[in-house]
């Protein structure tokens, strides 16, 4: 259930908001009375902003790559040129390219994996902080992964495990400015198919059977024995950036039906 004032005039911004978890977290964002900033290098953000606008959101929608520092201070920029300020920001951005044993990973497909699932979240981390510190305020949610001990993606495990690590010593740093830095580990979530995948899609026997080891790992790693939803992941995310969790900063929630991750 939505809480129509949680964040009424908040300005929040959320990467990755083209689809799946960002798609969800911004539409609840929406439905408690942010103002948001939508990035996403997908051109099917822009269904999504006008989608909020037409019902009554300020949204602003920035497609840049955030893999590199120049997408994230352009999101800052359009953040502040629109509102004037940033209070809150739900790093999203990030998922597993390939499914693999880690013997199997070519160098470039380490190093892409890395891009994708870490610099998105230093970058605009980095690119947020002097707004948040001259404005003595405001939240930092990182969308980790419970996949830090998984099979066959021992890249993006390495990328989340870093995530984790920019929460807890960022929150370090931040807190005397008055700015938590929090984050969610997601499980296996259950979602419509990505209308734009992350990488190639498993063709051969071998590829699809290395896929299904993850998610067989996964459903029984969770004590619930079953993939979450978007809303279950989504809600925990907001409940972080809310007022609700004033009293929590360096910590990750685990959201993967018992599986700490």
């Amino acid at each position: 259930m939505s809480r129509p004032d949680r964040f009424t005039g908040r300005v929040m911004i959320v990467t990755g908001a083209a689809q799946g978890i960002g798609e969800a977290v911004a539409r609840g964002l929406a439905a408690e009375g942010a103002r948001l900033v939508l990035a996403d290098r997908s051109p099917l953000l822009a269904d999504l902003g006008q989608a909020l606008a037409a019902g009554g959101t300020p949204a602003e929608t920035v497609n840049a790559d955030l893999e590199h520092y120049a997408g994230a201070e352009s999101v800052v920029a359009a953040a502040l040129s629109r509102f004037g300020r940033i209070d809150g920001l739900i790093n999203n951005v990030g998922g597993t390219i390939w499914a693999r044993p880690f013997a199997r990973y070519g160098e470039a497909e380490i190093e892409a994996e890395i891009r994708r699932s870490l610099f998105p979240t230093l970058w605009c981390c980095r690119a947020v902080l002097p707004v948040m510190m001259a404005q003595k305020g405001g939240v930092i949610v990182n969308v980790s992964s419970i996949a830090t001990r998984s099979i066959h993606r021992v890249p993006y495990a390495a990328a989340k495990g870093g995530v984790n690590a920019i929460t807890a010593s960022l929150a370090m740093e931040a807190a005397p400015h008055g700015i938590r830095v929090v984050a969610t580990a997601p499980g296996g979530t259950a979602a419509p198919p990505r209308r734009i995948p992350r990488g190639d899609l498993p063709e051969t026997d071998q590829e699809k059977a290395w896929y299904q080891a993850i998610v067989d790992q996964t459903v029984s790693s969770s004590l619930m024995k079953r993939y979450s939803t978007l809303a279950e992941q989504a809600a925990p995310i907001l409940f972080m950036a809310s007022d609700e969790a004033s009293y929590v900063t360096g910590s990750v929630l685990p959201v993967g039906g018992g599986d700490p991750g």
